[in-house]
Protein backbone atom coordinates (compact mmCIF):
# COMPACT_ATOMS: atom_id res chain seq x y z
CA UNK A 1 0.00 0.00 0.00
CA UNK A 2 1.36 3.13 -0.94
CA UNK A 3 2.78 5.15 1.90
CA UNK A 4 0.64 8.53 2.57
CA UNK A 5 3.43 10.26 4.16
CA UNK A 6 5.53 9.75 1.08
CA UNK A 7 2.39 11.06 -1.52
CA UNK A 8 1.94 13.72 0.91
CA UNK A 9 5.26 15.00 -0.19
CA UNK A 10 5.64 14.28 -3.51
CA UNK A 11 2.03 16.02 -4.26
CA UNK A 12 1.51 19.17 -1.72
CA UNK A 13 2.87 21.48 -4.30
CA UNK A 14 0.55 20.11 -6.65
CA UNK A 15 -2.87 20.02 -4.89
CA UNK A 16 -2.91 23.01 -3.93
CA UNK A 17 -3.65 24.05 -7.02
CA UNK A 18 -5.44 21.68 -8.43
CA UNK A 19 -8.12 21.86 -5.90
CA UNK A 20 -8.45 25.64 -6.55
CA UNK A 21 -8.73 25.00 -10.35
CA UNK A 22 -9.55 22.56 -12.16
CA UNK A 23 -12.82 20.50 -11.05
CA UNK A 24 -13.82 17.45 -11.97
CA UNK A 25 -17.89 17.17 -12.71
CA UNK A 26 -20.38 16.33 -9.98
CA UNK A 27 -23.39 14.64 -10.83
CA UNK A 28 -25.02 16.67 -13.72
CA UNK A 29 -28.36 17.54 -12.18
CA UNK A 30 -30.54 20.14 -11.87
CA UNK A 31 -34.21 20.73 -10.12
CA UNK A 32 -37.14 20.36 -12.03
CA UNK A 33 -40.38 21.34 -10.70
CA UNK A 34 -42.97 18.43 -10.23
CA UNK A 35 -46.28 17.88 -9.49
CA UNK A 36 -47.92 15.59 -6.95
CA UNK A 37 -47.08 12.65 -6.58
CA UNK A 38 -42.89 13.91 -6.01
CA UNK A 39 -41.60 14.78 -9.27
CA UNK A 40 -44.44 13.74 -11.36
CA UNK A 41 -45.87 15.91 -14.92
CA UNK A 42 -48.53 15.30 -16.06
CA UNK A 43 -50.10 12.94 -13.95
CA UNK A 44 -46.90 10.68 -14.80
CA UNK A 45 -44.03 10.00 -13.55
CA UNK A 46 -40.97 12.71 -15.00
CA UNK A 47 -38.15 10.53 -16.06
CA UNK A 48 -34.36 11.83 -15.46
CA UNK A 49 -31.52 10.09 -16.48
CA UNK A 50 -28.40 11.82 -15.12
CA UNK A 51 -24.70 11.14 -15.91
CA UNK A 52 -22.69 10.75 -12.52
CA UNK A 53 -18.89 11.50 -12.64
CA UNK A 54 -16.28 10.51 -10.29
CA UNK A 55 -16.46 11.33 -6.81
CA UNK A 56 -16.19 10.60 -3.59
CA UNK A 57 -18.31 10.60 -0.05
CA UNK A 58 -16.46 10.98 3.11
CA UNK A 59 -16.87 10.60 6.94
CA UNK A 60 -16.98 13.84 9.44
CA UNK A 61 -13.62 12.56 9.98
CA UNK A 62 -11.65 12.49 6.99
CA UNK A 63 -13.50 15.82 6.24
CA UNK A 64 -11.83 17.44 9.39
CA UNK A 65 -8.57 15.81 8.28
CA UNK A 66 -8.34 16.85 4.32
CA UNK A 67 -9.66 20.19 5.35
CA UNK A 68 -8.57 21.10 8.64
CA UNK A 69 -9.85 20.68 12.56
CA UNK A 70 -13.40 22.27 12.32
CA UNK A 71 -14.07 21.67 8.74
CA UNK A 72 -16.87 20.95 6.85
CA UNK A 73 -18.52 20.11 3.71
CA UNK A 74 -19.82 23.91 1.86
CA UNK A 75 -22.71 22.96 -0.38
CA UNK A 76 -22.22 24.36 -3.64
CA UNK A 77 -25.50 23.33 -5.89
CA UNK A 78 -27.87 21.21 -5.03
CA UNK A 79 -28.45 17.77 -6.42
CA UNK A 80 -31.70 16.61 -8.32
CA UNK A 81 -32.13 14.71 -5.18
CA UNK A 82 -33.24 16.69 -2.24
CA UNK A 83 -30.80 16.89 0.23
CA UNK A 84 -28.35 16.24 -1.58
CA UNK A 85 -25.44 18.43 -2.69
CA UNK A 86 -21.83 18.89 -4.31
CA UNK A 87 -19.50 20.51 -2.23
CA UNK A 88 -17.23 23.06 -2.91
CA UNK A 89 -14.55 20.52 -2.11
CA UNK A 90 -12.51 18.41 -4.02
CA UNK A 91 -9.95 16.34 -3.13
CA UNK A 92 -6.99 14.50 -5.42
CA UNK A 93 -7.22 10.49 -5.42
CA UNK A 94 -3.85 8.48 -5.40
CA UNK A 95 -3.53 5.10 -6.91
CA UNK A 96 -0.41 2.82 -6.82
CA UNK A 97 2.37 3.60 -8.65
CA UNK A 98 1.49 7.48 -7.72
CA UNK A 99 -1.37 7.65 -10.38
CA UNK A 100 -3.50 10.65 -9.80
CA UNK A 101 -7.03 11.98 -10.51
CA UNK A 102 -5.97 15.90 -9.29
CA UNK A 103 -9.55 17.23 -8.51
CA UNK A 104 -12.43 14.91 -7.36
CA UNK A 105 -15.43 16.15 -6.31
CA UNK A 106 -17.00 15.65 -2.66
CA UNK A 107 -20.77 14.92 -2.42
CA UNK A 108 -22.80 15.79 0.60
CA UNK A 109 -23.66 15.11 3.26
CA UNK A 110 -21.32 13.49 5.07
CA UNK A 111 -21.86 9.53 5.63
CA UNK A 112 -21.12 6.81 7.56
CA UNK A 113 -17.82 5.76 6.15
CA UNK A 114 -15.84 7.20 2.64
CA UNK A 115 -16.20 6.07 -0.45
CA UNK A 116 -14.66 6.84 -3.84
CA UNK A 117 -17.03 6.22 -7.19
CA UNK A 118 -15.06 6.03 -10.83
CA UNK A 119 -16.02 4.78 -14.19
CA UNK A 120 -14.21 2.08 -15.58
CA UNK A 121 -11.70 4.74 -17.52
CA UNK A 122 -10.72 6.43 -14.08
CA UNK A 123 -9.80 3.18 -12.44
CA UNK A 124 -7.52 2.27 -15.72
CA UNK A 125 -6.24 5.91 -15.26
CA UNK A 126 -5.43 5.08 -11.62
CA UNK A 127 -4.04 2.09 -12.12
CA UNK A 128 -7.50 0.23 -9.76
CA UNK A 129 -9.25 -2.48 -10.46
CA UNK A 130 -12.12 -1.34 -9.13
CA UNK A 131 -14.84 -3.79 -8.91
CA UNK A 132 -18.52 -2.72 -10.35
CA UNK A 133 -20.46 -2.55 -6.80
CA UNK A 134 -23.76 -0.85 -5.77
CA UNK A 135 -23.35 2.23 -3.09
CA UNK A 136 -22.39 1.26 0.46
CA UNK A 137 -20.81 -2.03 -0.68
CA UNK A 138 -17.46 -1.86 0.06
CA UNK A 139 -16.00 -5.11 1.37
CA UNK A 140 -13.35 -6.15 0.13
CA UNK A 141 -12.48 -3.44 -2.03
CA UNK A 142 -9.62 -1.86 -3.25
CA UNK A 143 -8.57 1.45 -1.78
CA UNK A 144 -6.63 4.72 -2.40
CA UNK A 145 -4.74 7.99 -0.72
CA UNK A 146 -6.95 11.28 -0.82
CA UNK A 147 -5.00 14.45 -0.41
CA UNK A 148 -6.45 17.22 1.03
CA UNK A 149 -5.12 21.00 1.43
CA UNK A 150 -4.92 19.96 5.12
CA UNK A 151 -3.43 16.49 5.25
CA UNK A 152 -4.31 13.03 3.84
CA UNK A 153 -6.33 9.75 4.47
CA UNK A 154 -5.78 6.35 3.51
CA UNK A 155 -8.49 4.13 2.23
CA UNK A 156 -7.99 0.53 2.84
CA UNK A 157 -11.33 0.14 0.52
CA UNK A 158 -14.11 1.69 -0.42
CA UNK A 159 -12.76 2.54 -4.53
CA UNK A 160 -15.85 1.03 -6.66
CA UNK A 161 -17.21 0.99 -9.97
CA UNK A 162 -21.11 2.21 -9.05
CA UNK A 163 -23.15 0.17 -10.27
CA UNK A 164 -26.14 1.57 -12.14
CA UNK A 165 -29.43 2.11 -11.02
CA UNK A 166 -32.93 3.92 -10.55
CA UNK A 167 -33.35 5.98 -7.98
CA UNK A 168 -37.97 6.01 -7.67
CA UNK A 169 -40.67 7.09 -5.04
CA UNK A 170 -43.47 4.43 -4.12
CA UNK A 171 -45.79 6.06 -6.48
CA UNK A 172 -43.32 5.62 -8.99
CA UNK A 173 -42.69 1.99 -8.28
CA UNK A 174 -46.91 1.07 -8.65
CA UNK A 175 -46.42 2.97 -12.37
CA UNK A 176 -43.82 0.55 -13.13
CA UNK A 177 -45.03 -2.49 -11.32
CA UNK A 178 -41.59 -3.00 -9.69
CA UNK A 179 -40.56 -2.83 -5.77
CA UNK A 180 -37.04 -1.42 -3.80
CA UNK A 181 -34.28 -4.22 -5.36
CA UNK A 182 -36.03 -5.07 -8.09
CA UNK A 183 -33.99 -4.49 -11.76
CA UNK A 184 -34.88 -2.43 -14.49
CA UNK A 185 -33.48 -1.81 -17.90
CA UNK A 186 -32.77 1.45 -19.71
CA UNK A 187 -33.23 2.16 -23.83
CA UNK A 188 -32.02 5.48 -24.77
CA UNK A 189 -32.25 6.05 -28.60
CA UNK A 190 -29.38 8.43 -30.22
CA UNK A 191 -28.21 8.71 -33.58
CA UNK A 192 -25.47 5.86 -34.43
CA UNK A 193 -25.73 4.34 -30.59
CA UNK A 194 -28.28 3.45 -29.55
CA UNK A 195 -27.77 1.55 -25.95
CA UNK A 196 -29.72 -0.97 -23.95
CA UNK A 197 -28.93 -1.17 -20.28
CA UNK A 198 -29.95 -3.88 -18.12
CA UNK A 199 -29.61 -4.43 -14.37
CA UNK A 200 -30.60 -1.11 -13.24
CA UNK A 201 -31.42 -1.47 -9.78
CA UNK A 202 -34.50 0.14 -8.44
CA UNK A 203 -33.60 2.39 -4.94
CA UNK A 204 -37.37 3.09 -3.72
CA UNK A 205 -37.39 5.87 -0.94
CA UNK A 206 -40.87 7.75 -0.30
CA UNK A 207 -38.78 10.90 -1.01
CA UNK A 208 -37.03 10.11 -3.74
CA UNK A 209 -37.85 11.34 -7.40
CA UNK A 210 -37.52 9.22 -10.58
CA UNK A 211 -33.61 9.65 -11.80
CA UNK A 212 -31.32 6.82 -13.47
CA UNK A 213 -27.55 7.39 -12.37
CA UNK A 214 -25.17 5.61 -15.42
CA UNK A 215 -21.71 6.44 -15.57
CA UNK A 216 -19.65 8.86 -18.01
CA UNK A 217 -18.37 5.97 -19.70
CA UNK A 218 -21.92 4.49 -20.10
CA UNK A 219 -23.13 8.45 -20.94
CA UNK A 220 -20.60 8.60 -23.43
CA UNK A 221 -21.82 5.29 -25.02
CA UNK A 222 -25.22 6.14 -25.21
CA UNK A 223 -24.60 9.73 -26.41
CA UNK A 224 -26.78 10.75 -23.92
CA UNK A 225 -26.90 14.51 -24.97
CA UNK A 226 -28.30 13.50 -28.17
CA UNK A 227 -30.85 10.83 -27.10
CA UNK A 228 -33.76 11.14 -29.22
CA UNK A 229 -36.24 8.51 -27.35
CA UNK A 230 -35.65 6.84 -24.03
CA UNK A 231 -37.08 3.79 -22.58
CA UNK A 232 -37.45 2.83 -18.87
CA UNK A 233 -39.31 -0.88 -18.40
CA UNK A 234 -39.07 -3.57 -15.56
CA UNK A 235 -36.60 -6.18 -16.49
CA UNK A 236 -37.98 -8.78 -18.85
CA UNK A 237 -41.79 -6.39 -18.96
CA UNK A 238 -43.67 -4.59 -21.23
CA UNK A 239 -42.14 -0.89 -21.74
CA UNK A 240 -42.85 2.37 -20.00
CA UNK A 241 -41.91 5.33 -22.57
CA UNK A 242 -40.49 8.74 -21.84
CA UNK A 243 -39.07 11.06 -24.35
Amino acid sequence: MTDPAVIEALVRQAVRSALHGQASGAPAVATLAGDQPLGWVDGKPNLRVSISARHCHLTDEHVEILFGKGATLTPEKPLYQDGFFAAEQTVMVVGPRRRMLPSVRVLGPTRSHSQVELALTDSISLGIDAPTRHSGDIEGTPGCVLVGPAGTVQLDRGVIRAARHVHMNFDDCRYYGVENGDFMKLSIKSPACSVTFEDLLVRADKAAKLEVHIDTDEGNACHLDAAERIELKPQDESCKCHG
